[in-house]
């Protein structure tokens, strides 16, 4: 049971004691979230920030640690507090969330996932005025209904807050495991900018010499973070299968996370290591796209995932699991092939397919990028929250 030491009264009044910023006629939205580490809810927070701010003063809190992303939006000016949450419930944290809300004059708190939303409702305790925002944007593993978790959630909800989820699969999983009402709940989907994929720039080989893949290699690219709920492990003996039919696949992974030592010691143990590439934390994902012949994602649990719309914006045929909300995104049989998770024999299948039919894999990529500009821009998603946002606001 985790000790929670009482604040004492000079601790709680302090919070209203602090000394206000000069009121900016913009109104004041504060976005929280477990950190400002490169992933799809912190990218979508950072990007929100910096393009509604001709109408909003946007404010983060990171409730763990700030991130290489958070570092980049210090550098552009944006206040950033982070609370070095200690294990628990820590009520220390939501003290000084509290008094960050009062001093930053906070007028609406938007809070990225379901931690960062219990400790904005915590700080409602020591100050009370905002409503709150909570975007939920994927869900563990394994996702089940946790009855005190659901009492606390119908309590906390006040009628000035409202609930989005990702995608429908999100909303469905707010529902029956969280107890949120249906009608407070709305989808909003991810979007991601498009931009980068409208000139049609093509630079295939380049990018390929850069990375030392040899002609005529077949590219499968996973961009994810390197953690268990993106099951590189599965990803890992899905290429040692298809290897043994398509001896010229490459594996290549973009991203850093908690999971890079296990990963590389299961590459090393199947000597892979010359057919799988490790690239770390890149910033040109879009440019590293042009290399790939496949996207493959084998995560157990997703929300909306934005590296699978950015390949599909790409032309890029998918190969993935068939968890939360990625049949909302790929369009199985139309814009990739979907298989059960954990399943890398029928992973393998989808990939050896595609690498036979080079027809298949172009008619694929390119009902994947028509879908992608039809359903998953970042305009289309920045302009609901901008709403929401005004929504929240007035009332």
């Amino acid at each position: 049971m985790t000790k929670v030491k009482a604040l004492s009264v000079a601790e709680k009044t302090d919070v209203t004691r602090e000394r206000l910023p000069v009121r900016t006629h913009r109104p004041t939205v504060c976005q929280i979230l477990h950190s400002l580490r490169m992933g799809g809810a912190e990218v979508l927070a950072a990007r929100l920030a910096r393009q509604l701010a001709d109408r909003h003063r946007f404010v983060f809190v990171c409730l763990d640690e700030l991130g290489k992303l958070g570092q980049d939006l210090q550098a552009e000016g944006f206040r950033i507090e982070v609370l070095t949450r200690r294990p628990g419930i820590d009520w220390r944290s939501s003290f000084r969330l509290a008094r960050f809300l009062r001093r930053e004059q906070v007028d609406l708190v938007h809070a990225h996932q379901y931690t960062p939303y219990f400790y904005s409702n915590l700080a409602r305790f020591f100050y009370r005025r905002p409503a709150i925002l909570f975007t939920e944007h994927g869900r563990h593993f394994p996702d089940y209904p946790r009855r005190k978790r659901m009492a606390v959630n119908r309590l906390f909800l006040k009628s000035c807050d409202r609930v989005i989820g990702v995608g429908e699969a999100v909303r469905e999983a707010l529902i029956s495991n969280e107890g949120i009402c249906p009608e407070r709940i709305k989808v909003i989907y991810n979007g991601v900018d498009l931009a980068p994929f409208q000139d049609g720039t093509q630079e295939r080989e380049v990018v390929r010499r850069e990375l030392g893949l040899e002609a005529g290699s077949l590219v499968i690219l996973q961009v994810a973070r390197l953690d268990y709920l993106k099951d590189h492990g599965t990803a890992i003996r899905t290429i040692d299968r298809v290897l043994q039919k398509c001896p010229r696949a490459r594996l290549v992974l973009v991203g850093d996370g908690p999971e890079e030592p296990q990963i590389r010691e299961l590459v090393r143990q199947r000597g892979l290591e010359p057919h799988v590439q490790f690239l770390g934390l890149r910033t040109d994902v879009a440019r590293l796209l042009q290399a790939a012949d496949i996207f493959l994602l084998t995560s157990i649990s997703e929300g909306i995932p934005l590296t699978l719309i950015e390949a599909m914006a790409a032309g890029i045929p998918i190969v993935a699991t068939r968890v939360g909300g990625i049949g909302e995104v790929v369009a199985d049989g139309s814009t990739g092939l979907l298989a059960p998770s954990g399943d890398h024999s029928s992973l393998a299948e989808q990939i050896l397919r595609l690498s036979e039919n080079a027809a298949l894999r172009r008619e694929l990529g390119a009902e994947g990028r028509e879908r992608a500009w039809a359903l998953f821009s970042e305009k289309k998603m920045h302009a609901s929250y901008r709403q929401l946002y005004q929504e929240m606001l007035e009332n």
